[in-house]
């Protein structure tokens, strides 16, 4: 009898039980102690958990641990909800805790023995991890500060609370294909990245002064790279119905033979986009407008650092960076004291990593944002922090060949110390392999974990540099690759030298000397 494939193995275990229904076996697990199935444990990425690498583990610890993630949707968290997860990080996670791409927290070092309690404590402020992992519908991403920027395009919060409605634990989209991911928008620096996106809504004025929504399809990373397709203009009440009509048709017809072919993106690579927009226009009774494209701003201006006026009376936000999205149980601690102290409750995470205090007193911003950057939390961040992201990588992931969070981190602080004065915004990912978490594909400077050989000849842990990648519509240009491998020890010296080479060409900007390299 011929093995099973993965995609055949993934298909059986949603089909003979529903991910959603590992709940009650997860609290049985919980009470007798007994080892979790293999396919349970497949499953249980639905109430968005994943075993961890033992990388960190004690020989003689042979525990089984997870990371959880914790959808913030709206990528919100209110006071209260800081301090039930500082708790939860302090308590059951060995003090981790980092932001993600989509607007989540996750944790490490997770105990089914403790999964009752935790999910007992995040219900107590209403948050959840149902749908956080798995082949399901993602968290919705959206700008961080809808509904209080000045030059937004459209209040998009509504939307947002009503397709996180829609998906949320919904047996109707609980078995995918793959993971699914949606995005809407209504900032004037499209800040969600919908270029990535499965599927996204554009907010855009027309010239009697209505908001329409972009629809674009089929974005993706990994095998799935491409950018998303523009398909047409729908009005603000065809959101909910369009979003659920894509789902279906993806849900009906996505490739699910194979794993790495199973995106979205993939399916309309197979049918080609006329058939597919034919197929969603016949799967709604409203008609899609015709898909004339629009300009988007370049991913290099698309932030909100810094402290602006909201549009709410006496409040201003303040965007800060966390570098590659690690806060731990201190960092949530120290925001904790600051917001208490300065008078705010809310924050809003980023899509890349980093974080919105969204309703600071405006007579205390300048004093919060100082306190802040005391505890390496920046509202002004150089050029090298600011757009630095990083994947869970070696200490955790299994799949991972490189560190990533601390080598982030290290390199940062190198690069300020070393170019204080250097004048252009850097956007930099660093991969533990190659299944882009942390997007590495779409910045100035993608690292990616690799083996390479040392001076001796032996393998050793390095990182590969791919270079020139940014989104901006259908002009997006995804990284390159330079050929160029370094061990892991010479991060720090390698991408020196390249900021240095640089400085001292004649070229105008960093991007045009990275070209450069590419193989």
């Amino acid at each position: 009898m011929a093995k099973e494939t993965k995609a055949q193995r993934v298909e059986r275990i949603k089909k003979e039980k529903d991910g959603l229904d590992v709940l009650q076996d997860i609290y049985l697990y919980a009470i007798t102690g007994e080892e979790v199935h293999p396919e349970d444990i497949d499953r249980f990425k639905w109430y968005g958990m994943y075993t961890q690498n033992r990388n960190l583990q004690d020989e003689d610890d042979q525990t089984l641990y997870f990371m959880l993630r914790v959808k913030l949707e709206g990528g919100e968290l209110t006071l209260p909800q800081l301090k039930i997860v500082a708790e939860i990080s302090e308590k059951y996670a060995r003090g981790t805790a980092d932001f993600t791409t989509r607007q989540d927290i996750q944790f490490h070092y997770i105990r089914v023995i403790d999964l009752p309690e935790i999910f007992r404590l995040l219900d107590t402020v209403g948050l959840c991890s149902i749908f956080a992992a798995g082949d399901v519908p993602r968290n919705v991403v959206s700008c961080p500060v809808n509904g209080i920027d000045h030059e937004e395009i459209a209040d998009v919060r509504d939307i947002v609370d009503k397709l996180n409605a829609l998906f949320k634990g919904n047996k109707l989209f609980s078995n995918l294909p793959r993971k699914y991911k949606v995005g809407v928008n209504g900032c004037s620096k499209n800040c969600m990245h919908h270029e990535i996106q499965d599927l996204s809504f554009n907010a855009v004025k027309q010239a009697n002064g209505r908001v329409h929504f972009a629809v674009s399809v089929g974005g993706g990373m990994a095998s799935n790279r491409r950018a998303a397709e523009h398909i047409g203009y729908v009005t603000p009440s065809q959101v909910i119905p369009l979003a659920k009509a894509v789902t279906k048709i993806y849900r009906d017809h996505g490739l699910r033979e194979k794993r790495t072919k199973a995106r979205l993106g993939h399916l309309i690579e197979h049918w080609g986009l006329a058939k597919f927009r034919e197929e969603l226009q016949n799967s709604v009774t409203f008609r899609i407008k015709d898909a004339n494209e629009i300009e988007y701003v370049n991913s290099r201006y698309r932030e909100h650092f810094g402290i602006h006026e909201s549009k709410e009376k006496g409040k201003s936000f303040i965007g800060c960076s966390l570098n590659s999205g690690h806060i731990g149980a201190k960092g949530l601690n120290n925001l904790i004291e600051l917001f208490e102290k300065h008078g705010a409750s809310k924050l809003k995470a980023t899509v890349t990593q980093n974080i919105v205090i969204t309703d600071a007193p405006t007579k205390s911003a300048q004093a919060l944002a100082k306190d802040l950057a005391e505890v390496n939390i920046k509202a002004f961040p150089s050029n090298f922090r600011a757009k630095t992201q990083a994947c869970t990588g070696l200490n955790f992931c299994k799949f991972a060949i490189s560190e990533t969070k601390g080598a982030s981190k290290e390199l940062v602080e190198h690069l300020e110390a070393k170019f204080p004065e250097f004048g252009e915004r850097v956007s930099i990912s660093v991969n533990g392999c190659p299944n882009s978490c942390a997007h590495p594909h779409i910045v100035d400077l993608g690292l990616i974990g690799t083996k390479v050989k040392n001076e001796e000849g032996q393998s050793v842990v390095g990182y590969e540099l791919l270079v020139g990648g940014f989104l901006e519509g259908v002009k997006t240009q995804f990284n390159q690759k330079t050929g160029i491998k370094f061990e892991a020890s010479k991060l720090n010296e390698n991408v020196e030298s390249l900021v240095q080479d640089y400085l001292d060409s004649d070229f105008a900007t960093l991007r045009d000397f990275l070209l450069t390299k590419v193989k």
